[in-house]
């Protein structure tokens, strides 16, 4: 029976969609029916899919192929979120000085964040511009990482890490700093943990969902620009 699911996953060219879909769904159930923060649908999936491949003894080459097909719609999913903005543009025309500044301080301060945490543990240079693009959205973050001669699995992996725990941890960390501005709990969430975290944005409410959404993009090009800039840093 293992002989012949192996072969069928080896052979599927769908194979990495089905089993990243059907985890991901595993993962929303679970987290419908037991309500836990980190019970994370993204997490969830990862780590099904882990040891799935690893109990069929599959390679991640035969899972990649298929699953090469969603990493396609990661730019379309991104200009999707310009829909939540236009809805709420009244407040960025508003408060667009508020906005700006605050990613502003977003970009840097992940990037500085990152040359400190460098500096301090003694890193190589690649490793360095591996970490750098960790806040912004993958389709932007792989980009940056390989431009700059980064390890461009690892930065997907970090930026990965950097969305969930934004996910599971941000807003309970915006109540505990007595964050209760909507443009403001948005503005740092989208600018802190790019995608991932703006599904939790969205859940939080329309204008959360809107400024992070705002956020994504804007953090994207700013880090564009100054990463270069940051990279000579280390």
């Amino acid at each position: 029976m293992e002989t012949i699911m192996h072969n069928f996953l080896a052979e599927s060219v769908y194979m990495g969609v089905i089993l990243t879909l059907g985890t991901y769904c595993m993962g929303l159930w679970l987290k419908k029916i037991t309500g836990w923060a980190l019970v994370n649908p993204l997490l969830v999936s990862i780590l099904l899919s882990i040891a799935f491949l690893w109990a069929t003894d599959t390679s991640y080459e035969s899972y990649s192929e298929g699953a090469n097909v969603i990493s396609y719609l990661l730019t379309p999913a991104t200009v999707c979120l310009a829909v939540p903005l236009y809805e709420q543009i009244e407040h960025l025309k508003r408060n667009y000085h508020a906005v700006a500044t605050g990613i502003t301080a977003g970009v840097l301060g992940s990037m500085t964040s990152i040359l400190g945490m460098v500096l301090l543990l003694g890193m190589d240079h690649q490793a360095y511009v591996t970490l750098l693009p960790k806040s912004i959205t993958t389709a932007i973050g792989m980009g940056v990482s390989e431009e700059l001669g980064g390890n461009v699995p690892v930065t997907i992996l970090v930026i990965v890490i950097t969305g969930i725990t934004g996910n599971i941890f941000a807003e309970k960390f915006l109540r505990f700093v007595k964050v209760n501005e909507p443009i403001a709990k948005g503005i740092a969430i989208g600018s802190a943990s790019h995608v991932i975290g703006t599904a939790k944005a969205m859940e939080m409410g329309q204008t959360e969902g809107a400024m992070s959404s705002l956020a994504i993009v804007t953090s994207g090009v700013l880090t564009v620009i100054t990463a270069s800039l940051f990279a000579q840093l280390a």
